[in-house]
């Protein structure tokens, strides 16, 4: 006699219900053998849904032994219980478990997807089996556009999708009329007639008596085991194997794992947009604040670069004194024009101009007012970087010729002249002094601009004409020459200049100090900004998770159903990580997009600070959103990857 495909020997299957301890099954023992059709009948409750699901390897017995062509499944991982699932069997169920956002041959194709199937020969095997069971026509169409009957003959068609050597059929015809009953029996014995195994769960005796063998189960027990009609023995339906897998192949199949995993993330997220895009919101904010926030660091510190820039980054200012607040300053007079001239000879100098700053009082027709002279070398401007508005500057012969010409600043225009007066050519005095203005500053609005009314002259003009023969001088500015260091530069001046006053009796600033805390203190404030900007990231991943979470509560169904046609632990893990991935990486792009139009209107806008983004922060943004999706949809996955399937399969 033949071996039997199906063999169970006392199984149990024991159910706790709060305190109590409940056998569903006790000590059934049957065999099943290949060709038969047989069906399992029992009034609800009585324990044939349970001894089907454990048929199906959905479920696994409490106790005894349960072999599926001699090879006991008890010890069994959740995985090569799956591969069973996928290679042996095929299951109909009574409310068809079409997945309600695929087409009918999407669904038709699942199982053989996990199966690892090449792509067009799957979806030829769809075709025909659709041609057989007469929907052909209805494969592109969803499951809510077919009627019970073609519904429960898609249902068919997954089933027999891999071969379906043993088909599984739960109340196949329950849901249907008389009619539509006896079409999906007449396919079931058809199937029958093709070699496949057919095992039907039904509590209808009408049905029941339309196969070979009646197994009749009642309070968890085989009460009856009836056949109707002679075994077919021996006829084996003949399935095609696949051939085993080369490290080639193995690692093509891999690949084509997570393909599909991708391919199904994608489809559930375009087919849930409302619940995507919810959850795709705090990764927009987050990822939007984080581009905005560096974009904005980046335009001001590019501003504050330009207008300190126009001080020149290289320049260094010498004074008098040990340092800001020595009160022996005023008596030193050792920095004079010996040491301008003495410097400008330096290779490491671009330029030097001396400064003698002077409180006096100006005064143009009937307006008198407090004011700083400045006298200045001729490349004063030029060092400083002080532009001009209207006019000019005075030039090296006006400086060697001691000529009375000024520039004056915006302040002094508007304290000395009328709205409608224009100031170049004018004579205004200085004290007693009269000269004419030749040049007006643009406004300043550095940081290190001197405040209240600012006059330039010509130094040499400032001693001879002003404050009388002296060679003493307030400050003297240096610019340093490129390619060479200001630090390097302030320490060699400071040698050559403590070697002429013979004692250190100066102090030198350099600019870029104080450059460098302005920017430093503005990536600092960037930088804290920022932190508050990806706590919204952490936020929106939290979001994810939580979403996720209930997404995998809404859709138990479908993960049941996915198990149940074959799908490892590792393809729902996937499927879920890859489509939290995908939905933060979606959501990183849209806010991505998001910051780039801000920054445009903002560059409509007059402002003087502009978004400057660069690629930095968007591959951090990135990078971000892969490792929240993973970390924070890892959880959720592996939660939907280690449901039961029979009680995935009970949620609706």
């Amino acid at each position: 006699m033949a071996n039997p495909i199906i063999s169970l020997q006392d199984i149990g299957r024991d159910f706790h219900y709060e305190e109590a301890l409940f056998s569903a099954l006790d000590k059934v023992s049957l065999d099943i053998f290949s060709g038969e059709m047989i069906a399992i009948v029992g009034a609800s409750g009585s324990g044939k849904s349970t001894l089907m699901n454990i048929l199906g390897c959905l479920d696994v017995p409490t106790r005894g032994s349960y072999r599926i062509n001699g090879q006991e499944t008890s010890n069994l991982a959740p995985d090569e219980l799956a591969k069973l699932r996928r290679e042996q069997f095929g299951f109909i169920f009574q409310r068809y478990h079409l997945l309600s956002h695929l087409s009918v041959i999407e669904n038709t194709l699942i199982p053989a997807i996990y199966k690892g199937t090449a792509p067009g020969r799957r979806y030829q095997q769809a075709v025909d089996i659709f041609k057989r069971l007469g929907i052909d026509s209805k494969a592109d169409a969803l499951p809510s556009q077919l009627s019970g009957g073609q519904q429960q003959r898609a249902s068919i068609a997954r089933a027999l999708i891999n071969g379906g050597k043993i088909i599984l059929a739960d109340e196949p015809t329950g849901a249907l009329d008389s009619s539509t009953s006896r079409q999906v029996m007449a396919i079931l014995r058809e199937l029958n007639d093709q070699g496949h195994t057919v095992v039907i769960v039904t509590h209808d005796m009408a049905i029941a008596e339309t196969t070979d063998r009646i197994i009749q189960i009642n309070d968890g027990s085989v009460v009856a085991d009836t056949s109707l009609a002679p075994c077919k023995l021996g006829q084996h339906y003949s399935q095609e194997k696949n051939p085993p897998l080369g490290l080639v192949q193995s690692g093509r199949g891999l690949f084509e794992r997570f393909f599909n995993a991708f391919q199904m993330a994608a489809r559930s997220i375009l087919s849930h947009r409302l619940r995507s895009a919810l959850t795709m919101l705090g990764i927009i904010i987050g990822i939007t604040s984080v581009i905005t926030i560096v974009a904005l660091s980046n335009g001001a510190q590019q501003l504050i670069g330009s207008k300190l820039g126009d001080l020149g980054t290289n320049v260094l200012q010498i004074y008098p004194g040990s340092g800001y607040g020595d009160k022996d300053a005023g008596a030193i007079h050792t920095l004079t024009i010996e040491d301008v001239n003495i410097l400008s000879k330096e290779g490491y100098v671009d330029s030097v101009t001396p400064m003698i700053r002077v409180p006096l009082t100006v005064h143009y027709e009937h307006v008198i007012a407090d004011a700083t002279l400045l006298g200045v070398g001729a490349s004063y401007f030029r060092v400083n970087g002080l532009a001009i508005e209207k006019g000019v500057t005075f030039n090296l012969s006006d400086e060697e010729e001691m000529r009375q010409v000024a520039v004056i600043d915006q302040n002094t225009v508007e304290k000395l002249f009328d709205a409608e007066k224009d100031p170049l050519g004018e004579v205004i005095w200085l004290n007693s002094v009269p000269v004419r203005v030749v040049g007006v500053l643009q406004k300043n609005k550095s940081l290190l601009s001197n405040p209240g009314l600012n006059i330039y002259i010509p130094y040499s003009s400032t001693i001879s004409r002003v404050i009388g023969n002296t060679s003493h001088l307030t400050n003297v500015t240096v610019r340093v020459a490129d390619q060479h260091s200001s630090e390097v530069v302030a320490n060699a001046i400071s040698r050559l200049l403590t070697s002429r006053h013979g004692k250190k009796d100066f102090f030198i600033e350099n600019n870029q100090d104080f450059i460098k805390t302005i920017t430093d203190t503005v990536f600092i404030i960037t930088v804290l900004i920022s932190c508050i900007a990806l706590i919204s990231l952490v936020v929106g991943g939290i979001g994810v998770m939580n979403i996720m979470l209930v997404s995998i509560t809404e859709r138990t169904s479908e993960i049941g159903i996915r198990m149940a046609v074959g799908a490892r632990q590792g393809d729902i893990l996937w499927q879920f990580l890859i489509e939290s991935v995908l939905v933060c990486l979606m959501g990183g792009f849209l806010g991505v997009g998001l910051a780039f139009i801000i920054a445009f209107f903002v560059g409509l806008m007059s402002f003087d600070i502009q978004m400057i983004i660069s690629w930095e922060p968007i591959l951090v943004a990135s990078i971000s959103c892969i490792t929240i999706g993973i970390f924070f949809g890892f959880l959720p996955a592996r939660n939907a990857a280690k449901l039961n399937p029979v009680a995935a399969l009970a949620r609706d």
